[in-house]
């Protein structure tokens, strides 16, 4: 695969943007390829800039689950563009997505913002506000955005870099416990007693690979935060409108106080949200004394695309099915094929959310993920690029199918798996 032009454009791109990139996971720091600089996309295809065409389980990390410009979703931008791109006023597709995300996630209020960090700022700052207390739980290994208080032993591509700039006087009102472990959660109330605001969690993490949280574990903290007067949020940036229309909540049957979106909420534009309860919710400006503010908030763009994003998916329930038979035969043929090559591996997945992790037979909280063979990935990462099959280039990410992707597809992908294994063997 020749990446000549990628390499001509990254390297010129360098100079004007810090590592030619503005996420630092798409610099492929980690592999010795070029990252592909992308020209299209089309369903669950991607184009580079050379004229490779990928399979692509990367999605933009999510957000395009009904694959690459999805012709609803583009139609609907094309009608409002040509009268309203941004106002920094009140318009009424802000009114019918609101509608719509509350009828269809289940909840009473909902504020829009412009990515999921903002979110999950917003959802940490509320729960402070609304509770009078000053500090916050979170698990090791999940990512709530590159905010202060998020970033203590944070999963996504954190997890490979050493950081600085952190606030110590933000950062030491953040509690750090470990995932799927009660008795650790047990034990920060204890120590922190009549002082924690919110636990803030991925329900299903998706920032240290794939790693569902326990039922009993997720309606543990539901009791606790009742207990102890705290607020529980769910992050569901990853995992609002993938697996159900309700989310990881309908799944595990927990209800959280507020929950926050991103990715798929934008239909592929920057957007997030703070969706919950209404006594809360009503504690944001202007309405209330918690502030929030933002220029390009709940723009009619973005709105329209989230949308008929969201419509559609909630017209076409059938589209979850379709999604969790595809990713259940992955797994199945992945797990074949690892097998008979005698590796160790664990492959973690929730409906059309899967990664794979070599080295360990179980991962069920981030040190656990920690011990993985990272090396082996980083090989298995850059061996299946090179071979037209776009995942993520690090091991704390997760792969995801869309409704674009079909049963050739999901061979495709398991038969360049194969062939890495044997590459390995010889």
């Amino acid at each position: 695969m020749r990446l000549d032009k990628s390499k001509e454009i990254f390297d010129k791109t360098k100079r004007y943007i810090p590592g030619g990139v503005n996420s630092p996971i798409r610099a492929f720091k980690n592999l010795n390829i070029t990252p592909p600089v992308i020209s299209k996309g089309r369903g669950c295809f991607i184009f580079d800039v050379d004229g490779n065409k990928y399979i692509d389980f990367v999605l933009s990390w999510g957000a395009m689950i009904l694959g690459h410009c999805d012709p609803d979703v583009v139609n609907s931008i094309k009608e409002v563009v040509v009268e309203q791109i941004a106002f920094g006023a009140p318009t009424e597709i802000e009114y019918k997505m609101a509608k719509l995300v509350c009828e269809t996630a289940q909840i009473d209020m909902v504020r829009f913002v412009n990515s999921g960090t903002e979110a999950t700022m917003t959802a940490v700052r509320l729960a402070k506000g609304y509770t009078g207390k000053k500090k916050i739980v979170k698990f090791a290994g999940c990512y709530h955005g590159h905010h202060d208080i998020f970033l203590k032993e944070a999963g996504s591509a954190i997890a490979e870099l050493k950081l600085k700039g952190i606030d110590e006087d933000i950062v030491q009102n953040t509690i750090v416990v470990e995932y799927n472990n009660l008795d650790s959660v047990e034990k920060a109330f204890t120590e922190n007693k009549d002082e924690i605001a919110a636990v803030i969690i991925e329900p299903i993490a998706g920032n240290m690979g794939v790693v569902p949280a326990k039922k009993e574990f997720l309606q543990a903290l539901r009791e606790i935060c009742n207990l102890h007067g705290s607020l529980l949020i769910f992050d569901e940036v990853i995992t609002g409108f993938r697996l159900s229309l309700k989310g990881a909540r309908a799944i595990y049957n927990v209800e959280p106080d507020l929950v926050t979106f991103g990715k798929i909420i934008g239909g592929g534009l920057p957007c997030g949200a703070v969706g919950g309860k209404k006594e809360i919710m009503q504690c944001l400006a202007p309405q209330g004394n918690v502030f929030q503010a933002g220029t390009m908030s709940g723009n009619p763009i973005v709105m329209s695309a989230g949308y008929a994003t969201i419509k559609k998916l909630k017209e076409n329930p059938h589209f979850y099915s379709n999604m969790e038979i595809l990713g259940e035969k992955l797994e199945r043929e992945l797990t074949q094929v690892f097998s008979n090559s005698n590796l160790t591996f664990c492959i973690n997945r929730m409906g059309s959310m899967l990664t794979i992790f070599f080295g360990v037979e179980k991962v069920e909280n981030f040190k656990m993920a920690k011990m993985s063979d990272l090396d082996l990935f980083r090989s298995f990462a850059e061996y299946m690029i090179k071979n037209h099959i776009y995942v993520p280039s690090s091991q704390f990410e997760a792969m995801f199918l869309s409704v674009a992707h079909s049963e050739n597809d999901v061979e495709r992908f398991v038969e360049i798996a194969q062939e890495f294994c044997s590459s390995k063997r010889k």
